[in-house]
């Protein structure tokens, strides 16, 4: 029999109720003008406070793929 492959998207359900639950509160603040930024500005993006509620859930231990990294400057 073939083995089970282990996804790291995020499918177990632990991994899901706690992305759900930071998701939930994350976008709660952002449509409520609280959520803030790391240098204490007010997020105006949803892909920010998306980003930030993910980064949460991955801090409270959700098991997420890492953010992907961006390409340098130097390949220019």
């Amino acid at each position: 029999m073939a083995a089970k492959k282990k996804s790291s998207s995020g499918s177990d359900p632990k991994s899901k109720g706690i992305v759900k639950k930071k998701m939930e509160e994350t976008m709660h603040e952002f449509k409520h003008h609280e959520l803030e930024s790391s240098s204490g500005g007010k997020v105006k993006n949803p892909k920010q406070a998306i980003a930030i509620g993910l980064s949460e859930a991955r801090k409270s231990g959700a098991d997420i793929p890492p953010a992907p990294k961006k390409a340098s400057a130097k390949k220019r």
